[in-house]
């Protein structure tokens, strides 16, 4: 008898090894074909069978069984959420099915661009978000939206500080620019607000002259420099006399050349035409433009020209008849090489 019970021991022992060995190979063993996280986006129009089908291309098709089993016991169909996950490496059918039920979505870094204007930042954030770039787009250039925010259409590009920020993949428009406001107000701290009072500007007059400052110079060494003159040219009432305005003005951002005709034109925007900073940031400025603005090269430049070397960057001067020169010379430059 004794024989018999430990022989039926045995056998119950095995059977349960094989049943843990089953489950362990259907829930527990890792999904992922390959050894590197990948990214199970659930969008508005997503099915279970279309999350099947989406999980089918990259799962082992042993844990897709089991996968399957357990959402099907456990109805993942009726709650099924929208969302970006994580199937990482090692993870089984069973936490992941558990990760889906919560809707524990992995937050994704969103770069904010220098975007030269809200129709391009629009495209760029919907490239990141679920989020329609048309219905972005209608939120950012409509004047109620901006004026809840604090702003008008021409200031808003003002709010978006260039970063890369950690949101969800199916934030809402509101939501967006609730956290982009709330980044803003932390940009602005103390310590900014009082560089901003120092150079006389307020921060949304900061975020203007750091789009032209942006807009005339990629070269990092000369940028307080290009941030000084303007302040310069400001505090002695003289026009900006800023090409990148001009562009703006004419919203032809091809233009190679700016010409004598072009600077008339009657826009607020054209500062060879109309005095002080523009209505409004001529693209959203780089970080680093803000910081220029707010630490100025001290100095006495009122005039900058192209260098003629096409380098990118500048020669300044003080007084007209300078500025006379290094123009003659970028302009002959311009010649040479046949740009019209």
């Amino acid at each position: 008898m004794a024989g018999w019970l430990k022989v039926l021991a045995c056998v119950l022992v095995i059977v349960l090894l094989g049943i843990l060995g089953t489950a362990y190979y259907y829930f527990k063993s890792a999904m992922l074909q390959k050894e590197e996280t990948s990214y199970l986006y659930i969008d508005r129009d997503d099915t279970v069978d279309s999350v099947y089908l989406k999980l089918d291309t990259i799962a082992n098709p042993h844990a897709m069984k089991g996968f399957r089993f357990v959402s099907e016991m456990k109805d993942l169909a009726g709650s099924l959420k929208r969302g970006r996950y994580a199937l990482s490496p090692g993870i089984g059918a069973w936490d992941f099915f558990n990760i889906l039920k919560r809707g524990e979505q992995t937050p994704l870094n969103v770069p904010i661009p220098s975007a030269r204007t809200m129709d391009k930042l629009a495209v760029a954030i919907s490239k990141k978000l679920e989020m329609d770039s048309l219905v972005l787009l209608q939120a950012l250039t409509d004047s109620t939206v901006c004026a809840r925010y604090g702003f008008t259409r021409e200031t808003f590009p003002a709010m978006f500080i260039p970063d890369s920020y950690n949101m969800y993949w199916t934030v809402s428009v509101d939501e967006f620019l609730d956290r982009m406001k709330k980044e803003y107000d932390k940009y602005w701290d103390s310590e900014r607000l009082a560089k901003a009072k120092k150079v006389g500007l307020s921060p949304v007059e900061v975020s203007t002259l750091a789009s032209i400052v942006t807009e005339e110079t990629r070269a990092t060494q000369e940028k307080a420099t290009v941030a000084g003159l303007y302040l310069n040219r400001l505090r002695k009432g003289m026009l900006l006399q800023s090409d990148p305005t001009v562009k703006f003005a004419m919203q032809d951002f091809a233009v190679r050349r700016i010409l004598n005709r072009m600077l008339t034109v009657d826009n607020r925007y054209n500062t060879y035409k109309y005095a002080g900073l523009p209505p409004g940031p001529i693209r959203i400025p780089l970080k680093e433009d803000l910081e220029a603005v707010l630490n100025p090269e001290s100095h006495d430049y009122i005039y900058m020209c192209a260098k003629e070397d096409f380098s990118g960057t500048h020669n300044y001067a003080r007084t007209e008849a300078e500025h006379r020169a290094n123009a003659a010379k970028y302009h002959r430059a311009l010649n040479e090489r046949g740009i019209r």
